[in-house]
């Protein structure tokens, strides 16, 4: 592989063009209006890296090719013996067909999976696939730091006194973050994909045994600059794998859109180091433009949450709320509401503000919503939607929920936009959103969401709260005090029956 100083300068601009367009992408996700032209500047710049490093890495070598040339010389009798000379071709390049051939087969068989995966995949299950897919950038990282290892002369980063130092920090970081990256991904995936409890599985002095295994990795990558024994990069490899389980287990449902986020950052991170090991500047920008956006959005997620940063980092963040809060349904009485009340309510009322959450991803019923939205605007209502930082199971789920269903941009606004009129709406809609919606957060020290920024929809003269049952409770484990106060009707039935029960009333 060709050292960094060798790299054409093409390459590298190739290289730069992709980087810009992963910077735009980036602006463009900001927003859900641009959020698509994002994407396609993403797909833009991926596909130039992509075909920049196979072009520049085809498997196979310069030959050089030899023959002779021969000119036959008569004499008088018309016999003679022929004058050659040799003759040396230009050197060609010759590629190695079938290694090729792997790769391409390896990028279809990936282009395939990743192309069925994404068409039949539900939103619903979005967050599950965002955590697989960062289950597999670290695993990635971790398995080119492995061959890095074992072959660094094919790598480029092999000295005279083995692998060269600065590259065994970088494969060290990029191996333990990988690793963690990959361990904590999949215990994300069991938790929100129901294969394990959401409930938090508090280890006892899980903090101790935290710490002292961080401090063992960063001291073996250290040792590892002046030993390269296989038993210390194996050992790092092991331990990191060990921490990411460690790190996640701990946490919460309710936190889990900040795991996510998280995960997301460290995966980033992940592909940096081995951008280094690889000398592949396209790999360091796209990973440091992840890892460093992750890590802001898991920031402004922790302010939305009235977590730690650090104590994100540090894993089983809300783990002892969580445990406190027992996840128990209170048997309190409540109002039950019908379609046609929650109809006479909504179309007599000034302003309506729509409250979505998982109970709306998981029934699909956005595009009623829409149309529900629509028929009250036509009979004068001013329709608003309330959007938590973290409704659903990672950030922007119901962004692109509404996005898909052609709710208007400037009909969406985040929490801390809205969370005023709440006291001057006529009708608050809550359909699915629990936790974000729970006054407990407010008042109640003992639940694993209490301190958390949530939708003040009590304020609101009436809410309406649609549920599909009052046995169940949030994601965090506990009971909404918001089903049993006086103003709140709930209408307990399928989302989307529910709501299209409500547009027949309407209309």
């Amino acid at each position: 592989m060709e050292a960094a100083h060798s790299t054409p300068a093409w390459v590298l601009l190739a290289y730069l063009v992709s980087g810009v367009c992963f910077i735009l992408a980036l602006r463009g996700l900001s927003s859900p209006e641009s959020s698509r032209r994002g994407n396609r500047l993403g797909i833009i710049g991926m596909t130039i890296a992509v075909v920049t490093t196979l072009w520049t890495h085809l498997p196979g070598a310069f030959a050089k090719k030899t023959g002779q040339i021969c000119n036959q010389m008569y004499t008088a009798t018309g016999a003679g013996e022929p004058v050659c000379r040799d003759l040396t071709y230009p050197p060609a390049f010759v590629i190695d067909w079938q290694t090729f051939g792997l790769i391409l087969g390896s990028i279809v068989i990936g282009a395939v999976i990743g192309l069925v995966t994404a068409r039949r995949i539900q939103m619903t299950a979005m967050p599950q696939l965002v955590a697989a897919f960062h289950s597999l950038v670290g695993m990635a990282a971790v398995l080119v730091g492995a061959a890095a290892f074992l072959n660094p002369d094919a790598f480029g980063i092999l000295g005279s006194d083995g692998i060269l130092q600065v590259s065994r920090v970088e494969m060290g970081l990029g191996v333990a973050i990988g690793a963690i990256t990959f361990s904590g991904s999949v215990i994300a995936f069991l938790k929100l994909n129901g294969n394990m409890s959401g409930k938090p599985i508090l280890l006892p002095a899980r903090h101790v045994i935290n710490l002292g295994t961080l401090v063992a990795i960063l001291g073996l990558i250290a040792y590892f600059t002046q030993d390269q024994a296989p038993w210390v990069f194996f050992t790092v490899m092991a331990l990191s794998f060990a921490i990411g389980f460690l790190l996640i287990v701990p946490i919460g449902g309710a936190d889990m859109p900040v795991v996510i986020s998280m995960l997301n950052s460290y995966s980033g991170w992940a592909a940096a180091a081995m951008g280094f090991t690889l000398h592949n500047s396209a790999m360091i920008i796209t990973g440091a433009l992840v890892g460093s956006s992750g890590a802001i959005l898991s920031y402004i997620m922790c302010r939305a949450m009235n977590r730690s940063f650090i104590s994100v980092i540090a894993g089983g963040f809300g783990g002892d709320s969580a445990a406190a809060g027992g996840g128990e349904v209170i048997d309190r009485p409540y109002k039950r509401g019908s379609a046609e009340d929650a109809a006479f309510l909504m179309s007599q009322a000034d302003q309506v503000i729509i409250v979505p959450g998982y109970g709306m991803a998981v029934s699909q019923a956005q595009h009623a919503l829409r149309e529900m939205a629509d028929l009250l605007k036509e009979h004068g209502v001013r329709v608003k939607y309330a959007i938590h930082p973290v409704a659903g199971r990672m950030p922007g789920h119901m962004n692109v929920l509404l996005a898909e269903a052609n709710v208007p941009y400037d009909e969406v606004f985040e929490l801390e936009d809205i969370n005023s009129e709440f006291a001057q709406t006529d009708v608050a809609f809550v359909i699915g959103a629990n936790d974000v919606t729970n006054p407990a957060a407010k008042t109640d020290k003992s639940s694993p969401i209490y301190g958390m920024p949530v939708l003040d929809v009590e304020k609101a003269r009436t809410v309406l709260f649609v549920k599909r049952s009052m046995g169940g409770v949030g994601y965090a484990g506990v009971d909404n005090e918001l089903f049993y106060r006086d103003n709140t009707m709930m209408l307990l039935a399928d989302a989307k029956k529910m709501v299209e029960e409500i547009v027949k009333n309407i209309g």
